[in-house]
């Protein structure tokens, strides 16, 4: 929580006025009647320092500037999607071909990339065969990936989740 005026409760402040100019340490009465001349605050800006910092500004003002730069932070940050793409072990080759343009397609957006070869029924059986099916595919996507989770069995099937390098 930013303090500002009298819930300020230090001696001294090194106060910067409205224009962006030092004005140096002050003791805080006196940079608060400053700021009540001027028809602003006195907005406490940095409060682990030594003296603090405070800064002559309208409050509502420098409460819209944080929350700007807030958003602007946080509009900056690249959030990592997590798709998903299933095939099966009876998938003909042309369909395996689209799956994997399509994981070609997520990585190259910048998203994780979790890979489902689901079992159904007796294919349960031959989960050899369904492990060698998804390492075939994995051939087949885009070999600049890097792998986050190695292939494993989640009951339903395997599962493997990739990432661009």
């Amino acid at each position: 929580m930013v303090k500002f005026n009298e819930k300020i409760n230090v001696r001294e402040v090194r106060v910067i006025d409205d224009t962006g100019a030092n004005l140096g340490v002050l003791p805080t009465e006196e940079a608060l009647k400053m700021a009540k001349e001027k028809g602003l605050d006195l907005v406490e800006i940095s409060p682990m320092t030594n003296p603090p910092v405070a800064k002559i500004i309208s409050f509502d003002k420098y409460r819209y500037q944080e929350e700007k730069k807030w958003k602007k932070q946080r509009s900056m940050q690249k959030t990592q999607e997590m798709k998903q793409v299933q095939i099966s072990v009876r998938e003909a080759e042309h369909d395996l071909g689209v799956k994997a343009t399509r994981v070609n397609k997520f990585l190259d957006e910048g998203h994780k990339v979790e890979i489902l070869l689901n079992l159904r029924g007796r294919e349960k059986a031959h989960q050899d065969l369904a492990k060698q099916k998804l390492r075939d595919f994995m051939k087949t996507v885009n070999p600049e990936h890097k792998v986050l989770a190695d292939v494993k069995w989640t009951g339903r099937g395997f599962n493997v989740q990739i990432v661009k390098k």
